[in-house]
């Protein structure tokens, strides 16, 4: 197989979880013409050809090519005369029998054209234009890198680019995050893509000592390859930083074998929903002028479990509905650093674990409520704008106030909070304390 049809299959890889390929085809042509009886016919003929040539599993393929053959002769399809509808109908009738959500048929007239186009010329390793722009557009899948709270490193992903075309900014990414403390990788709105990016980036979270990652056997050139962690990488490993991996009901292939990698090497802690399940790799192939199936012919075979996830998905550690896997993790992550914390330390880790469970669950003052913070207190100030509480050390500076209970309150951005003191029910001053534990008492004035 050469490097052409290898990034043909990444990118169909990336496209599979999106029922948004099938819908943006009719944009690729201008009312298209209806797909006739005839051409029904020739695509489900192509279809089952293929499927028995290359599917993993060769008598669920006959299964499948019967079945649409039999739907076909008893008029099933009859009535579908738009050529999006007919392919999503097929994908659902193959799917239907074999349960793998990997199968796809699309109406893609406009990229079948451009893939011959760049096929004309064996001898060169050139992709269609409108696919490589794809991916310089979607930054190979690296959406975003930062450091949260507490030095905790994120990276949201969304597919797995090819390292051929993506692995500088993998490289750039997994630097930028090698100062972390914890690692947050988020794969909620992953689709899939490369295992060599799977291979590069799982890498900086091991040493240099190889470690056994993934195995898939091949059916049309019954074969077996393996994958380990790289042992060179640019730049800085992280194998003691403790790593937290999202996932989602739409975490499907690439992005499953990740997870599903670090869950089985004790590497990583899952948090999210169980993923969308599917482990059978492959490519896709034309099977008319209009029309081309995703035709899985690999199956993973993982070193440690000796199966996949295929038609179960990755049961995550901790189960949480999407929404909340980003702030369970974060919780996670900073209770692990707190409870390292030394007892001469400053409690950085357990301060900020006290400020984020705030922030997620916020109090929420009444206007009248707010109001009575108001006032002078020494050399600070606390005034009302806006719906919002401020704190005021000078003339210059001014900063929000996050209530984190009655009359406690964080200063956003900053490792202080202010402490209202009461005579009688009356606020009669304030304590503004730093995380270092050094404290500030004013009267109100």
């Amino acid at each position: 197989m050469n490097k052409k049809n290898i990034l043909i299959i990444i990118y169909f890889l990336l496209m599979i979880p999106l029922k948004s390929m099938a819908q943006s085809a009719v944009n690729q042509t201008t009312n298209p013409d209806p797909v006739t009886k005839i051409e029904q016919q020739q695509v489900i003929d192509s279809i089952s050809l293929l499927l028995n040539k290359s599917y993993i599993f060769p008598e669920v393929a006959k299964k499948m090519g019967d079945y649409i053959l039999s739907n076909f002769k008893n008029g099933s399809y009859t009535t579908i005369t738009n050529p999006t509808l007919f392919s999503e109908k097929l994908t659902a009738d193959l799917q239907s029998i074999s349960k793998d959500k990997h199968i796809q048929v699309r109406f893609n007239p406009a990229f079948i054209k451009e893939l011959r186009e760049s096929n004309k010329n064996p001898s060169h390793e050139e992709l269609p234009v409108s696919l490589l722009e794809k991916w310089k557009i979607n930054n190979y899948g690296f959406k975003e890198v930062k450091i949260l709270d507490g030095n905790i490193g994120y990276l949201d992903l969304r597919s797995f680019g090819d390292t051929s075309f993506g692995g500088e900014t993998a490289v750039a990414a997994m630097n930028f995050l090698s100062n972390a403390n914890a690692l947050i990788i988020d794969l909620r709105k992953n689709g899939g893509g490369s295992s060599e990016m799977i291979q590069l980036i799982i890498s900086y979270l091991f040493d240099s000592e190889p470690v056994h990652l993934n195995n898939f056997y091949y059916r049309p050139t019954d074969s077996n390859t393996q994958t380990w962690t790289l042992p060179y990488v640019s730049g800085k490993r992280m194998p003691n930083v403790d790593v937290y991996v999202l996932t989602s009901k739409r975490t499907f292939s690439a992005a499953e074998e990740f997870s599903y990698d670090l869950k089985n090497l004790h590497r990583a802690t899952i948090i999210g929903e169980v993923t969308g399940g599917g482990a059978n790799p492959g490519g896709d192939e034309i099977a008319t002028d209009r029309f081309t199936i995703f035709v899985p012919f690999g199956r993973a075979i993982n070193p440690i479990t000796k199966t996949n996830w295929e038609g179960t998905g990755v049961q995550p550690d901790i189960e949480v509905p999407a929404d909340d896997a980003l702030f369970t993790a974060q919780i996670k992550a900073l209770e692990k650093l707190a409870a390292k914390e030394s007892k001469n330390s400053n409690k950085k880790y357990s301060w900020l674990l006290t400020s984020l469970k705030a922030k997620q669950y916020p109090l929420v003052l009444k206007t009248k409520e707010s109001e009575n913070y108001i006032g002078k207190f020494g050399p600070r100030i606390i005034i009302y704008e806006n719906g919002n509480l401020y704190y005021q050390p000078d003339a210059i500076r001014k900063f929000k106030m996050l209530p984190l209970e009655k009359d406690i309150f964080d200063l956003e951005d900053n490792m202080i909070r202010v402490e209202f003191k009461k005579v009688n029910n009356k606020i009669s001053g304030i304590t503004v304390v730093n995380v270092n534990g050094t404290t500030e008492s004013f009267n109100k004035d």
